[in-house]
C-alpha cells in the first residue's frame, strides 16, 4: 500500500481529531438514532404534502413538479452544505439543520391556519407554491444533516468499519422511511393535513431538543492546508473532486442514474395510488420499506466486498431490470413486491458510493464533495421529473388508453388505467441497463477501482488522541491523509 507524501494536504495542526475507537462508535450510534427520528419528522411532511395534493388535485403534473423542485433546491444547495460541513462542527452543523426544519415547519403551520385549504390547493396559484414551498425549504435543510452525517462516520468509525456503518445507516433510513410511510397515508386519510402539520412540528422539535444532549466529539475543524479559515472557499471544491482518478465519473453516473431516478420519483406515487387508497398505499410502502433495513443489515453484516465501484454497478444494473418488470401488470402484488426489492437495493448503492468517497478523499474535503455531488446528481432528477410529468400527464397515459396504444404495447404491458406511466418505467429502465453495461467497460471504472484498492482505510488523523489510541481495530491503523498527488500516481 503507497504511503501518503508529505506535500500531502493534511489537516491544520489547530484542529487534530481524535482515533475512532469504542467510545467514538458509541456516540456515532448516538448521532444516528437522532438523525433517524430527524428524518422521520421531515419525510413524513414531505410524503403527507405529496398525497394530499395528488388526492386533491388528481393531478400527476402537479406531484411532479413538487418532486423536481424539491431535487432542484438539493442540487441549487448541495455545494453551499458542503461547504458549510467542511468548515463548521459537525454537531453544528447538525444543530442548524434542525433549526432551520423547525421554523420552517412552523412557517407552514401558521400558513395553512391562515389560508383556506382551497386556495392552498390551487396549484395554479400562489399560495400553493408558496406553502408547497416553505414545505420543501424545511425537507431540503435535512440533507444539510446527511451530509454532516456522511462525514461523522469518517470521523467517528474506524477505516474497516465504514461500509457497514454505512449500511447500518441505511438499515436506519429504512425504519424512518417504513415509520414515515404508513403514518403519513394514515395521517392524511384519517386526520387531514392541519392535524399532520401540528405532528410534524411537535416531532420535529423533540428532534431538536435531543439533539442538544448528543455527543459528536470533535476536537475542532479541521482545514486544508493552505485554506483560510473563514470564508466557505468554494474554489476548493472541483479540485477535490478531480484529485481523485475516476471520481468525477462516479458523480456524472450517479447524476445519469438520478435522471433515470426522476422519471420514478415523479411518477410512483400516482402509479401507486391509482392500485391503492391513500391509507392503503401508505401501509404498502410502510410494508415495502423492509426492503430498506434489509438491504441496510446486509451491508451491515457483510460488507461490499472488496470493491464498491463494481458492487454500486452491479447494483443498478438490478435496479434496471427490476424496473423493467415490476409494472409490467397492472397487479398490485407484483408492484408491491418490486418497491420492496427496490427499497433494498438502495442502501447497498448509496454505502457503495459512501464508502468509495470516505476512504479516496481526504476528511477535511469530504463535506464539500458529498455536497458537490449532492448537487450534481440531484440536478438530474428535476429534469426528468418535470419532463415526465407532463409527458405522461398529456400523451403516454392518454396514448396507453387509446387503440393504437393497446394495439403497440399491449402484449408487453397489458391492460389497465395506469399502462402509460408503466411504458414510462420500462423505457427509463432500458437506458440505464445499457449506460450500466457500457459504464463497466469504461476507463474510470477501472481507475477508481484501482484508487479505492490503493487508498488506504483511514485518510486522517493527525494528532491523535492518545486516551483513544487502542480504539481501531488491529490491522486498520489510523493514517494521515492521502496525498492526492499519490493518488494520481498509478493508482487506478
Amino acid at each position: 500500500m503507497s504511503q501518503p507524501s508529505p506535500a500531502g494536504p493534511a489537516p491544520s495542526e489547530e484542529a487534530p481529531q481524535i482515533t475512532p475507537g469504542p467510545r467514538t462508535l458509541r456516540a456515532f450510534y448516538q448521532v444516528l438514532v437522532n438523525t433517524a427520528l430527524a428524518n422521520v419528522t421531515s419525510s413524513y411532511l414531505w410524503f403527507s404534502l405529496t398525497f394530499w395534493v395528488y388526492l386533491e388535485t388528481q393531478s400527476v403534473l402537479a406531484t411532479a413538479i413538487i418532486g423536481g423542485s424539491y431535487m432542484l433546491l438539493v442540487a441549487v444547495f448541495g455545494v453551499v452544505f458542503g461547504v458549510i460541513v467542511d468548515r463548521m462542527k459537525k454537531k453544528a452543523v447538525m444543530l442548524l439543520s434542525s433549526i432551520v426544519t423547525t421554523s420552517a415547519y412552523l412557517v407552514s403551520g401558521a400558513m395553512f391556519l391562515a389560508f383556506p385549504e382551497s386556495a392552498l390547493l390551487d396549484w395554479t396559484g400562489p399560495w400553493f407554491w408558496a406553502f408547497a414551498g416553505v414545505v420543501l425549504i424545511g425537507g431540503v435543510v435535512e440533507n444539510l444533516r446527511n451530509i454532516a452525517l456522511s462525514t461523522t462516520v469518517t470521523l467517528l468509525v474506524p477505516g474497516d468499519r465504514r461500509d457497514r456503518a454505512n449500511g447500518l445507516v441505511g438499515a436506519v433510513q429504512g425504519i424512518a422511511f417504513m415509520v414515515t410511510s404508513v403514518f403519513s397515508g394514515l395521517s392524511i386519510g384519517l386526520l387531514g393535513m392541519g392535524w399532520t402539520i401540528a405532528i410534524a412540528v411537535a416531532a420535529t422539535a423533540v428532534a431538536l431538543i435531543h439533539l442538544l444532549f448528543v455527543p459528536i466529539p470533535e476536537r475542532g475543524v479541521a482545514h486544508v492546508e493552505g485554506e483560510v479559515a473563514k470564508g466557505f472557499g468554494f474554489r476548493g471544491v472541483i479540485p477535490a473532486v478531480m484529485a481523485v482518478p475516476g471520481l468525477l465519473a462516479l458523480v456524472l453516473f450517479s447524476t445519469f442514474n438520478n435522471l433515470v431516478g426522476g422519471v420514478f420519483m415523479a411518477l410512483m406515487d400516482p402509479y401507486g395510488l391509482t392500485l391503492f387508497s391513500v391509507e392503503m398505499w401508505g401501509i404498502i410502502l410502510g410494508i415495502t420499506s423492509f426492503g430498506f433495513i434489509i438491504g441496510g443489515s446486509l451491508v451491515a453484516r457483510f460488507g461490499l466486498g472488496k470493491n464498491p465501484v463494481r458492487t454500486l454497478l452491479l447494483v443498478n444494473v438490478g435496479i434496471a431490470l427490476l424496473g423493467m418488470t415490476f409494472a409490467i401488470r397492472e397487479w398490485w402484488w407484483l408492484y408491491a413486491l418490486g418497491i420492496l426489492v427496490f427499497m433494498a437495493l438502495m442502501p447497498i448503492a448509496e454505502a457503495s458510493e459512501q464508502t468509495i468517497v470516505q476512504r479516496v478523499v481526504p476528511f477535511e474535503k469530504q463535506g464539500r464533495v458529498f455536497g458537490f455531488a449532492a448537487s450534481v446528481e440531484s440536478a438530474a432528477a428535476p429534469v426528468s421529473a418535470f419532463l415526465i410529468g407532463p409527458v405522461a400527464q398529456f400523451w403516454l397515459i392518454p396514448y396507453m388508453g387509446s387503440p393504437e396504444g393497446q394495439n403497440t404495447f399491449g402484449w408487453l404491458l397489458g391492460d389497465g388505467e395506469a399502462r402509460g406511466i408503466a411504458l414510462a418505467f420500462v423505457g427509463a429502465s432500458l437506458v440505464l441497463l445499457l449506460v450500466v453495461l457500457l459504464a463497466f467497460v469504461s476507463r474510470p471504472y477501472r481507475e477508481l477501482s484501482d484508487a479505492y484498492a490503493a487508498a488506504p482505510p483511514s485518510l486522517q488523523v493527525a494528532g491523535a488522541d492518545e486516551g483513544d489510541g487502542q480504539g481501531t481495530d488491529a490491522g486498520s491503523p489510523v493514517a494521515a491523509p492521502v496525498d492526492e498527488d499519490n493518488l494520481r500516481s498509478g493508482l487506478r
